[in-house]
């Protein structure tokens, strides 16, 4: 689809005024709550879809199917991205009031990065063909590789470490030893030092860059349209800050996620081959942007589906497997009561509150078949009676 420099800045200048607005009434630091991470993840979703509508009336029926093909496969990939957001926010322990404010201007920092990917992809890609070779390959060795990683299990918590360019920064700059609300720059004996809310937001923004070394290579097997790429990477990253606080409990039941991006990867892996070889005079099947779609879509739900029923038959096996509290006795003869009017023979003499049976036949305080005890104790035979019942008289 050829796209005018005119239709590039209106919709540059569009996303701008979104990010703004967005800005603006969120402004004033505060704990984001379900419901208007909520809300707001519908309004993000409500507009990348209008505007793939918008593509397929003004532009093609085949450019607003790629938009909506590249949208939900970055959306996916970019769920992946809120694990090590989750991490980086707590080794940097940043308030909870202070979180919207870092993740709107890290996923600012990682558009601005992506933009020169994208426009860097589209370059070798009209010049060298070949490179859809390149592309395919990666793809299918990102999959192979998510589905080694998913079969080792991930028991242990994730790690992350900072890169060399946040790394040099912090060296160069120096950072203060504590937040100090929304500023990003404070004075420190005559010297501006980055405070701990810098660093994480280009942290955030800095490492979204790995993850766009799988995610551009996939889009561009869907499409070769550096408008359409764009466009779904503005909408599936400017939506995931809302979705880090929506979803954000909820990922950790996702635990076929990976399988399914390897599904996901692994096709598209297959269909930039198959492009490739088409584009050297190859006579082979393409794969058509419907069946990708479809193809997308339902990887996503029944993995979506099959997490949740596995996360679900977890917890009931955790929960009938859960041992006995300490303390409370097994069921029977030797059991006290479901009300507390009873105790054994055993607990009882823990607490220093009755005698064994020869002690009291002893001292001539028990009958022989033991079902009283002279401090009016209930038996473990569910024959005694109460304090109230017997007026404190021996049975």
């Amino acid at each position: 689809m050829d796209i005018s420099l005119t239709v590039w800045l209106l919709t540059i200048l569009g996303l701008t005024a979104l990010i703004a607005i967005d800005f603006l009434i969120g402004r004033k630091p505060h704990e984001v709550s379900v419901r208007e991470a909520g809300v707001w993840t519908v309004v993000w979703i409500a507009l990348a879809g209008l505007f793939g509508l918008g593509l397929m009336a003004f532009g093609s029926g085949k450019a607003g199917g790629e938009f909506f093909a590249g949208y939900v496969t970055e959306k996916s990939l970019s769920v992946d991205n809120l694990f090590v957001f989750i991490v980086i926010m707590a080794k940097f322990s940043v308030p909870l009031r202070l979180q919207q404010r870092v993740l709107l201007f890290g996923v600012l920092i990682a558009l601005v990065l992506r933009a020169g990917f994208i426009a860097a992809g589209a370059a070798v890609l009209a010049s060298f063909s070949w490179v859809f070779f390149l592309f395919g390959a990666f793809l299918v060795y990102t999959a192979w590789k998510l589905v080694q990683e998913a079969r080792a299990g991930h028991e242990e918590e994730e790690e992350w470490e900072e890169n060399r360019l946040l790394k040099s920064i912090e060296r160069r700059f120096g950072v203060a030893d504590k937040y100090h609300d929304t500023k990003l720059f404070i004075r420190r004996g005559g010297k501006r030092v980055l405070t701990p809310l810098m660093v994480v937001m280009l942290a955030i923004g800095t490492t979204d860059v790995m993850f766009a070394l799988d995610s551009i290579p996939a889009i561009f097997g869907l499409t070769q349209d550096p408008y359409v790429v764009f466009t779904a990477n503005a909408f599936a990253l400017m939506g995931l800050r809302q979705l880090y606080f929506l979803i954000g409990g909820l990922m950790k039941k996702l635990v076929h996620l990976s399988y399914g991006l390897s599904v996901i990867l692994g096709f598209i892996g297959v269909k930039l081959i198959l492009h490739a070889l088409h584009e050297l005079g190859v006579h082979v099947p393409e794969i058509g942007i419907g069946l990708s779609l479809s193809v997308i879509g339902g990887v996503l739900l029944i993995t979506t589906v099959t997490s949740l029923i596995a996360t679900r038959k977890q917890a009931a096996t955790a929960g009938s497997a859960s041992p006995a509290r300490p303390g409370v006795a097994d069921e029977g003869p030797g059991t006290a009561e479901a009300n507390g009017t009873a105790e054994t023979n055993e607990t009882a003499r823990a607490n220093g509150t009755a005698e064994t049976n020869e002690t009291a036949r002893a001292n001539g305080t028990a009958e022989p078949n033991g079902t009283a005890e002279p401090n009016g104790t209930a038996e473990p035979n569910e024959t005694a009676k109460t304090t109230e019942t017997r007026n404190g008289a021996d049975v």
